[in-house]
């Protein structure tokens, strides 16, 4: 049996992430209790979990294209889903090497998943169709996180224990891995030959060269170095909103979606969201009361997730887009934005401790360097001009 419905495709690779937030944050949601059961107390072991992770994202985007280019998009997001998979070693690691080892894996495989987003899309869907699917790719980690941050107490009196869970997840993961085996994905010999050699001509060098590719990553780099932040040190600072950010994204995708649906232009809703997140951010870190930072939370989530479908949709509407090109910019794209923001995290620790645990400074860092995305879109191309263009030329 062979699966070449493309909405049957999409629910795979949708549900697929989506399993992947779930193993990943429940992971992380279960760690006190992961590390209990090896009697491993100390923070630097924790923390260097976390810097595995980190280096499991930069080096694991970096190379999604590499390996996609090698052996084809299909194996390449078998691949990354079966590292996915190996989340079942988590639960049950007999010490601190394997479960370190096993969380690298696993943030590894949604690494490479989350650049095979793109080419995937491109493959089985219309422009028309990719802004609304490109959306939906892109709140299905969000649905995956609400998800545990919602009900992961409920799975474990439902499966018994967290282990359980876990595992149960990991198993999920690896059926819709081999369900994805069953997926019809193949590019016509004259198209295949065309697209190696584009793919010739558009390496990691030539990626690099493009002032694109890095107008793009820098635009990213610190909205996403601020929701790391905001999971990661915002509890620690006494800011604990954290979950209406999560449910209002969802929100916010949803929007985004309809919204990209019927305004064809890309970088107003990117410019004046940008403004809007610079502007509620503030609110969240420098609030009053409560009730400040729960509103400008909520509205921050939906700002932060109601232009990424614009933001995801400008690589696929740019001209002569093929698939191995499209698969060498997202790389490029989440490993340049991952290791800035990997520097920007390591700089607002360091002001903690030369501020002896007084967060002021850190946070006014971060908030001013989330408008990175907001200056960003003054430097990105308008898609919807383009394709006018295009249309102009082709008349």
């Amino acid at each position: 049996m062979k699966i070449n419905n493309k909405y049957l495709v999409e629910a795979i690779v949708f549900i697929s992430y989506t399993l992947f937030a779930m193993a990943w944050v429940g992971g992380t949601a279960s760690m006190g209790q992961i590390m209990d059961s090896m009697q491993v107390d100390s923070l630097a072991s924790a923390s260097f979990i976390s810097g595995a992770v980190t280096l499991a994202k930069i080096v694991g985007t970096f190379g999604a294209a590499w390996l996609a280019l090698k052996f084809g998009v299909k194996y390449a997001f078998f691949l990354s889903a079966l590292l996915i998979a190996i989340g079942a070693f988590t639960p049950f690691s007999p010490n601190y090497e394997i479960l370190l080892v096993s969380r690298f894996l696993v943030g590894l495989g949604g690494a490479f998943m989350l650049v095979y987003f793109n080419p995937i899309v491109m493959h089985w869907f219309t422009p028309v169709e990719r802004p609304v699917i490109n959306g939906l790719n892109a709140v299905a980690f969000n649905v995956g996180t609400a998800i545990i941050l919602w009900s992961m107490a409920d799975f474990n009196s439902l499966t018994g224990d967290w282990k359980t869970t876990l595992l149960i997840f990991s198993l999920a993961s690896l059926f819709f891995a081999i369900a994805w085996l069953l997926v019809k994905f193949e590019v016509p010999e004259h198209a295949e030959d065309k697209a190696s050699e584009l793919a010739a001509y558009y390496s990691y060098t030539d990626g690099l060269k493009d002032k694109f590719n890095w107008a793009y990553a820098l635009t990213y780099s610190g909205l996403l170095a601020f929701y790391i932040c905001l999971f990661t040190f915002y509890p620690k600072a006494g800011i604990s909103q954290s979950k209406w950010v999560i449910g209002f994204g969802i929100v916010g995708t949803l929007a985004g979606i309809v919204y990209s649906k019927t305004h064809p232009k890309r970088i107003p809703v990117i410019k004046w969201s940008g403004l809007a997140m610079v502007l509620t951010i503030i609110g969240l870190s420098f609030g009053s009361n409560e009730t400040v930072q729960t509103i400008s939370a909520i509205l921050l989530g939906f700002f932060i997730f109601f232009p990424i479908t614009a933001l995801v949709s400008i690589p696929h509407e740019l001209p002569k887009m093929t698939g191995p090109r499209i698969t060498v910019i997202f790389s490029l794209f989440y490993s340049i934005s991952y290791l800035l923001a990997t520097i920007i995290l390591w700089v607002f620790g360091k002001l903690v401790d030369i501020n002896q645990g007084d967060y002021t400074q850190s946070l006014v860092l971060i908030t001013i360097l989330s408008s990175t995305f907001f200056i960003g879109s003054f430097f990105l191309p308008e898609t919807a001009k383009i394709a006018d263009s295009e249309k102009t030329k082709e008349a």
